[in-house]
């Protein structure tokens, strides 16, 4: 079926759509009625959907939480999972403004066209290219439009929970290419202790990190303690100064992902080992201990007992990427990440016993189960297919440590919209789609969705 025609001729409508849709700042807002993720978010969906009608499509909007058209018949469904929200415009930006939808030098420039409204359109373009041509699909096509990926995916959890189907099949261009057919595990969870301090030695502050999902690269912790403790401290990229009535002890390290910690030096990790040094006493050196010991500069978890992997997806990680400490209970965020083959259920409890026995009780504990889908279902073996007929390349498969939106609905992977070898521009400064590419992505998942829906 040759639907390529209608692309090319509609690039300009194309790109004036995801332009319109660019300059509508639709980061997470203030709830309000009709607008559950703020205003703006509302905003885009509304007009996305109207877009859609434009085009030719039915549409439904569910609650101003999710919304989709569809194009079709029949009893089974395939999905597009796209999203509309976007990360706040964030500082340095140079080439044009962060919601100008600008087009200059084969790019357009604004925060979401790479992530997620650039593909989310092409796709939109794509069903439209199917339908100019004819195309009669024996499976519904529905492109779902999300508008909380960004800040928790509570979009999907609504749909799901609220009678939204779910497809037989389907992906979401907002991936990677060739195809990202197995996405680990992740347990983002919260271990917390109370402390009974006794001693010459107490602590008054130990904190460092930001997010679960980033290695730490500074952390601090601060002592009432006996002034020569300044000498009892030796470690690299450590450094202690003497503070009013006692020391402040500083960490270095280095920032890594929380999917690949082992690129990273884990700040909280070196802090804990060089405050174990000295002659803490009782629950503090208990804790303190354990966090050295346990946990430390480890990222496969090993001494936590949790050591597994698969040829898949390689070793479990772990990311301890906050520590905190207020009204004298020490709490920890991390990230675990287990191979694609494991389950949540062998995984878990062996986490929860190493911190019961050091005395933490789990505060708080979000799970994403992971993603595997095997080279020869169905949905790989006609997405292999539509990738190196449109390409020319080997569709090799990956199995990554990162989510994807994927993870939002059942039976889908990640297909787009980053070639290899392309910079990943999304979230940062002068976030741009090449026009080139984004014609092409529309011509792959085009292929993509009459692959899977005649």
């Amino acid at each position: 079926m040759n639907f390529k025609p209608y692309i090319r001729a509609h690039a300009e409508e194309l790109l004036d759509s995801l332009g319109s849709l660019i300059r509508i700042p639709s980061v997470e807002g203030v709830p309000e009625e009709g607008a559950p993720f703020g205003r703006e978010v509302a905003r885009c969906l509304r007009e996305t959907l109207v877009l859609c009608e434009r085009l030719g499509f039915r549409t439904v909007n569910m609650d101003d939480r999710v919304g989709w058209c569809e194009y079709g018949e029949g009893a089974e469904m395939i999905a597009v999972l796209g999203h509309l929200d976007v990360v706040p415009a964030g500082d340095g930006w140079t080439a044009a403004a962060p919601f100008s939808g600008e087009v200059k030098d084969g790019r357009i420039y604004g925060r979401g066209t790479m992530d997620d409204k650039g593909p989310t359109v092409a796709a939109l373009y794509a069903l439209a290219a199917l339908k100019d041509a004819g195309f009669v699909p024996s499976r519904r096509i529905r492109i779902l439009f999300g508008t909380n990926e960004e800040t928790g995916c509570e979009d999907m959890k609504y749909y799901l929970a609220h009678g939204g189907e779910t497809p037989l099949m389907g992906f979401t261009p907002d991936g990677e290419y060739p195809i990202i057919n197995g996405e680990k595990g992740i347990m983002n969870c919260v271990y917390a202790k109370k402390l009974h301090q006794t001693g010459a030695y107490r602590l008054t502050k130990f904190e460092g990190g930001t997010a679960s999902n980033v290695s730490p690269a500074y952390a601090a912790a601060e002592l009432a303690c006996p002034p020569d403790a300044v000498s009892k401290i030796a470690a690299d990229k450590v450094t202690v100064t003497p503070v009013e009535g006692g020391i402040r002890v500083e960490a270095q390290g280095v920032s890594a992902h929380g999917s690949t910690p082992e690129q990273g030096e884990n700040a909280v990790g070196r802090l804990a080992q060089a405050l174990a040094q000295l002659p803490l006493e009782g629950e503090t050196a208990d804790c303190i201990t354990f966090i050295a010991e346990r946990i430390g500069m480890e990222t496969r978890g090993e001494s936590l007992g949790l050591a597994m992997r698969d040829d898949l997806s390689g070793d479990l990680t772990v990311n301890l990427g906050v520590a905190a400490f207020a009204d004298e209970t020490l709490s920890l965020t991390l990230s675990v990440r287990y191979p694609v083959t494991k389950t949540y259920d062998e995984a878990h409890p062996k986490l929860t016993k190493a911190f019961a026995l050091a005395g933490f009780t789990e505060t708080s504990m979000h799970h994403k189960a992971a993603i595997y889908m095997p080279p020869d279902c169905e949905l790989i073996e006609k997405l292999s297919k539509v990738y190196e007929e449109q390409t020319g390349d080997k569709a090799v498969l990956k199995s990554i440590g990162g989510g994807t939106y994927a993870k939002a609905i059942p039976n889908l992977v990640a297909f787009g919209p980053i070639f290899p070898g392309d910079e990943v521009r999304e979230h940062k400064p002068d976030e741009y789609m090449e026009v080139e590419r984004l014609l092409q992505n529309a011509e792959i998942l085009a292929a993509a969705m009459y692959a899977l829906a005649r």
